[in-house]
């Protein structure tokens, strides 16, 4: 398999797969939370909420690599009065990205990973330096976690390009689950379709796909035309951390 069907299949299968429970992240290995909780240390831990590929054990595990990190509890919550669509940009590896946004009325599942200070530097180092992403905090939000302890408020990475909304509207991420949703649904490679025909109508979704990986100019020139129409965070209760 060559360099570039590589990267093709990583930015179509993004968020990558999700487990269906909670769980413990060490050394590219995971087991069920519930067989480690009584031996982990949350006081000590950022509630960090993953709304994209860091929910799953593959993104976890090119996250960290190379270095004893130690165990990472990744706890399923629903959390109310919020989806995760599509974000107004693609990223280094061709997919594109996931972001929160607030939608009255609907509860989505996603996870939280709980980060001690070297692996949240870590997590930083992979979120922060391109800028696509801001470190903030949720406050008053209702978290119903599946383990662990009870929190009132979360720390989020939240897309700074806002939310792609070629119609006016969201478009959610068909692989991470939810209730009540209302805005239409796409799956990773439904909507490289849709951005495709956004920016590129006609070329071919392989060709399209691989500049936005080997082509870094064109991917940020791509990222600011979808910029251009996106909604903006506008949740009263974030508070931009300053990174």
């Amino acid at each position: 398999m060559g360099k570039i069907e590589v990267d093709l299949a990583r930015a179509t299968s993004y968020p990558y797969r999700i487990p269906d429970h909670s769980y413990v992240y060490q050394d590219g290995g995971i087991e069920p939370l519930t067989t480690e909780v009584e031996r982990l240390d949350f006081e000590d831990r950022t509630p960090v909420l993953a709304v994209g590929s860091n929910q799953s054990p593959e993104q976890l595990s090119r996250k960290f690599v190379g270095a004893d990190w130690g165990m990472i509890p990744v706890v399923r919550t629903d959390l109310k009065d919020f989806d995760v669509v599509y974000s107004a940009h693609i990223t280094a590896y061709g997919s594109v990205a996931a972001t929160l946004h607030q939608a009255p009325g609907v509860t989505v599942s996603l996870f939280v990973n709980w980060l001690d200070d070297r692996q949240l530097d870590r997590m930083h180092e992979t979120e922060l330096p391109n800028e696509n992403y801001e470190y903030g905090r949720l406050t008053g939000i209702e978290p119903l976690p599946e383990a662990g302890p009870a929190v009132d408020d979360l720390y989020v990475y939240n897309s700074r390009r806002g939310v792609f909304a070629p119609g006016g509207e969201p478009i959610a991420l068909e692989e991470v689950p939810a209730r009540n949703r209302y805005w239409p649904s796409r799956t990773q490679p439904e909507n490289q379709t849709l951005v495709r025909d956004h920016i590129a109508p006609g070329k071919p979704i392989e060709d399209f796909i691989g500049e936005s990986v080997t082509d870094g100019k064109m991917r940020q020139q791509r990222s600011k035309k979808l910029a251009g129409g996106a909604l903006r965070f506008s949740y009263s209760g974030y508070v931009p951390s300053g990174f």
